[in-house]
């Protein structure tokens, strides 16, 4: 019997046809914007988005405190502290129905509620992931959201109960189907760090992308020491995406857009190491027309 004999040609073809008839294609980059913190009256439809990004919105902040006038912890217990007048459900649903690429996630925690701080309480570990699933999964559905990101800065607990309570929260979210990625906002703080890398440790192949806050450095830091605290940032992140992030109050910490932020990322990407950017925040930026998202999204869109 004769052997057939195939051409490189039709060799290609019929691995291109196994794989799932598409060449395989690495994802798009990520832009990322926090949005709704600041109440002013900023609306998805303000910000611009560039349809070559996979662009995600982060509603700041859900907290696990009540909401009256005098603020308290609620173990796991989770309410709405965003602009949701200008940023309600009917508007998450509208601008993902207007944008493929976009889609919609609520950051958990933050700095402070209502001028004190939104200090991470759990009773236990049990009772908190058990309220904290059910108080999610409610907002999750209600505003048709998509991810969660996790960016608690203050802790009355040890960086175990952290890990385990967020660990598992993520892990029966996902496991649920309530949400598609998840990701976390450490910061450079010695507490802070001991608490995102104890979660790490132990689940750091649930967690999607490291919203590193490089704007945590300080004001003036340079082109070459914002790669060197990136490159350390990835050795703690070992294996994570780390994204790289601006601050848009004025501010101008860490190293900001007129001071080499750009031409940071420009490296990282000759690099192959910038996964996407994220800025802190809308509310901000509204004054100045989204200049610097504009042209983050435009370099992340770039072919080189």
């Amino acid at each position: 019997m004769e052997v057939p004999r195939f051409s490189f040609l039709q060799a290609f073809l019929f691995l291109f046809f196994l794989l799932g008839g598409s060449a395989q294609k690495s994802p798009s980059p990520i832009f990322e914007e926090y949005i709704g913190a600041e109440f002013k009256n900023v609306t998805f439809s303000d910000v611009p988005i560039n349809p070559n990004v996979r662009f995600h919105f982060i509603l700041a902040f859900a907290i696990d405190y009540d909401s009256s006038a005098s603020p308290s912890p609620t173990n796991g217990k989770f309410n709405v502290f965003w602009d949701s007048r200008n940023l309600s459900p009917f508007q998450v649903s509208s601008i993902k129905t207007q944008h493929s690429n976009v889609k919609v996630a609520v950051s958990l925690g933050g700095d402070s509620v209502r001028n004190k701080p939104a200090n991470f309480s759990p009773s236990s570990i049990d009772s908190w992931v058990s309220n904290a699933v059910s108080s999610l999964t409610g907002i999750i559905k209600q505003y048709n959201l998509d991810g969660i990101d996790i960016d608690y800065e203050h802790f009355n607990s040890d960086p175990n109960t952290f890990s385990e309570c967020i660990g598992r929260l993520i892990k029966t979210l996902k496991s649920n189907g309530v949400i598609k990625f998840a990701s976390i906002a450490p910061f450079n703080n010695v507490q802070v760090q001991n608490h995102y890398l104890a979660l790490w440790k132990k689940y750091g192949n649930l967690i999607d992308y490291v919203n590193f806050q490089f704007y945590s450095y300080p004001k003036g830091t340079t082109v070459s020491q914002f790669i060197d605290y990136f490159n350390t940032q990835s050795r703690n992140y070992e294996g994570g995406k780390v994204l790289v992030s601006f601050i848009t109050d004025g501010s101008d910490l860490g190293l900001s857009p007129e001071g080499g932020f750009f031409t940071a990322c420009q490296k990282l990407k000759r690099e192959n190491k910038l996964y996407g950017i994220f800025v802190w925040s809308a509310d901000d930026s509204k004054a100045n027309g989204f200049r610097y998202e504009k042209q983050a999204q435009a370099l992340l869109a770039s072919p080189n």
